[in-house]
Formats: C-alpha cells, structure tokens, sequence
C-alpha cells in the first residue's frame, strides 16, 4: 500500500488544485498516517487515513472511494431527507427495509455523521451522500469508536408507524461494499440501477411536459447528444408550454453535451415557466445546467425539493485513478468553477470559461422531498407543479 500512498502524492496532490489552500502541516499529518497504516498492513485504516486527507479541501470531487477495497455488512442506508433510511438488506430482515436508522450501539446518528465529518469530502449534502457506507462498514465504526471492537453491531430502527426494532448484524456477515454503494451514489434503492435512457418525456397534455433527465453521463460518447438534440425538438414544438424538469439522483457528466435541450428550454418569446426537481443527489454538471436555467429564466424557474450535492463554487473535470494494490478509486479534480460570482483562473477549460455566469445563488422556491417510489404518487405531484406553473 505504500505504493498506492506514492501514487496519490505524485500523480494526484500536485494536480489537484483544490489543495492549494490546505496547510503543509496538515497534509503531513495525514500523510503520515496514511504511511504508518500502509507499513502495518492494516487497509482499512489506511483507506480512512486517505479518506481524511482527500477531504482536506472540502472539494465533493476530490475524494478517495473505497467502495470496491473494503467489506461491509450486507445493507444499504441512504440519507432521504434529513433521516438515514434502510433501503435494501438480505432478505431474512427485508421486513425493516423503509425504516429510519435511529442509532448504531447506542449512538445517535448526529454523534456518528459528526465524528465521520473529517473523513468526508464536500459539502454537508454531499457528506450524507456518501457517508452512508459508514453505518455499514464495521472497521469504520471500529476507527470512529462506535464498536469497541465487538464482534457484533446493533442497529436501532424506527418504522413509520413508530415501532422500535433492533438489528444485531456479526461483524463477519460481510459483502463488498460496491454491492450494496455505488461508486457513483445516484439515491436509489438498488445500488445496481443505472439509466434506461438519458432522456425521459411523459405529455400531461394541456398542461406541459415532465422532462427527466437521470444523467449527463456519456461512455458511448454520442447517445447522450442524441438524446438531447431529440428532447430540443420536442420543447420547441411545445414552445409556450410549461416544463417539469427532473434532475434527482443526477450526478453528473458532460453539461456542454446539454447546451441544445437548455436553449430550447430557454429561447422563444419570454413566457415559458419551468419547475426543476433536485435532490442532494444531483451533482456535477447537472448542477451546472440548474444554474444556467436559473440564470437564463430568472423567476420563470422554480427550483424544488433539496439543496443539491455541491455549491456553485468548486473544482472537477479531473479523473480517476485505481490504486493498485488496496483497490481503492481515487477522483482528483483539475479546473475552477465559479458559477456564483462567474470568475474562472488558469485551470478553467476555455469551452467551460466562455459559459460560465454570475448565478449568485440557488435558493430553494420549494422544499419537497418523495419518500415514496410510487410512480403514480410522483406523477400526481408534477401534475399539480404544472397545474401551478399555468397559473
């Protein structure tokens, strides 16, 4: 693992720019522990030490995904709302699947996100985002102090209607943890789900449109135009009509592919209204889009649901490197963005500079959280947000 150590401090820390402003000190710190963890053999430490060095900028890009070198119990949380809910878990406890997690032996779930908050890259929507592998990681807990070294694990939970449960899990009852998190966290109950299509229509006639729109994500490079240059057409042959746009669980990729769908949302006559639904899952370049809507539409955009993963102000594009020997990804960041005040530096790209604009600020029109994966219930939502919007 000292080899992975030397690969991070060579090829990631001196092109990252999110590190400027970090301290040498503290870096070192961090370095040192990462070192005498490696020089132990002990891995799991030694990811957590990476962890907590790559989430010194509080830059959400820039971090150390550990999801594919460590084991975790066989159950998957995710933060829904301000609550962390069991989503999925081996079927012999499946009963519990929807219940809130209340505590982990004994601690309350505030004591554990804030003791895990050094650990976690981003900002605090972001941290709940990928946080969430903790509760499940038995040497994470064990790092935190939350399991003493037991060799098993009690979960506190709360249904709906209330009723408290215990689930006690050995610390043995391991899977990998991509099984149950993804590397990229998209909010959905089966960490498997990936995308049918870039871009998803559903006509309430006389009403509008409901437009979603799952990733910006591209590996084929050219579905992704497609599919947007398919959805501009669509807009503008609707030209006054108003819009529900679905970015939840959107976490990202190329917004300069988006640029045809976003003009035809916003050219023609001025009178256009749109809803946009975010959560803290969208992220990325999908943020990117939601600020270039609130700058081009102004009030004619309502933004609704949660604040999403990451500010206006941070650094990506970048890649990704596997580490070798521990198995671990790390994403490293390489160009400013500045989408609050508009500025850009030297490691801006020029295609992202030239569009880059002063949005100040994304503020909330209206807070709303699903809880529910019925598509029926999400479709009567956006039948009323539209039914709104023509008013």
């Amino acid at each position: 693992m000292i080899h992975d150590l030397e690969l991070v401090l060579t090829q990631v820390l001196p092109i990252d720019p999110s590190f400027r402003v970090i301290g040498r000190e503290e870096m070192d710190r961090c370095i040192s522990d990462a070192r005498r963890a490696a020089l132990a053999d002990s891995k799991d430490d030694f990811l957590l030490s990476l962890m907590r060095l790559m989430a010194l900028p509080r830059n959400g890009h820039t971090r150390l995904i550990p999801n594919d070198a460590i084991s975790v119990l066989p159950m998957r949380f995710l933060s829904i709302g301000s609550a962390v809910h069991l989503v999925a878990v081996k079927p012999a406890l499946a009963k519990s699947i929807g219940d809130t997690l209340i505590a982990i032996n004994g601690a309350p779930v505030r004591a554990i996100e804030t003791a895990a908050d050094q650990f976690l890259s981003g900002t605090g929507q972001r941290q709940r985002v990928i946080g969430s592998i903790l509760f499940a990681w038995p040497k994470a807990l064990e790092r935190l102090g939350f399991t003493a070294g037991s060799s098993a694990i009690e979960y506190t939970m709360q249904s709906a209607a209330g009723h408290v449960t215990a689930l006690k899990f050995e610390t043995t009852d391991v899977v990998t943890g991509s099984i149950y998190y993804p590397r990229n966290e998209h909010g959905k109950p089966n960490a498997s789900w990936s995308p049918d299509s870039f871009v998803e229509i559903k006509d309430f006639d006389e009403l509008g449109l409901l437009i979603s729109l799952p990733s910006f994500f591209d590996p084929c490079r050219g579905t992704l135009s497609d599919a947007m240059f398919g959805a501009a057409r669509r807009v503008r042959s609707q030209p006054d009509s108003p819009l529900v746009i679905d970015l939840r669980g959107n976490t990202g990729g190329d917004f300069l592919k988006t640029l045809p769908l976003l003009d035809a949302i916003t050219n023609g006559g001025g009178a256009r209204r749109v809803g946009l639904l975010v959560d803290k899952f969208t992220f990325s370049a999908a943020i990117v889009f939601a600020a270039l809507l609130k700058h081009r539409l102004g009030e004619r955009l309502e933004l609704i649901g949660e604040e999403m993963g990451d500010g206006l102000t941070f650094f990506a594009e970048g890649g990704s490197m596997e580490l070798p020997d521990s198995g671990a990804v790390v994403r490293y960041s390489s160009a400013f963005h500045d989408w609050a005040s508009g500025r850009v530096d030297e490691t801006t790209p020029t295609e992202i500079a030239e569009r880059v604009v002063p949005v100040r600020q994304l503020d909330l029109d209206r807070r709303w959280v699903i809880k529910s994966t019925d598509t029926r219930t999400f479709h009567e939502f956006c039948r009323n947000i539209l039914s709104d919007l023509n008013t």
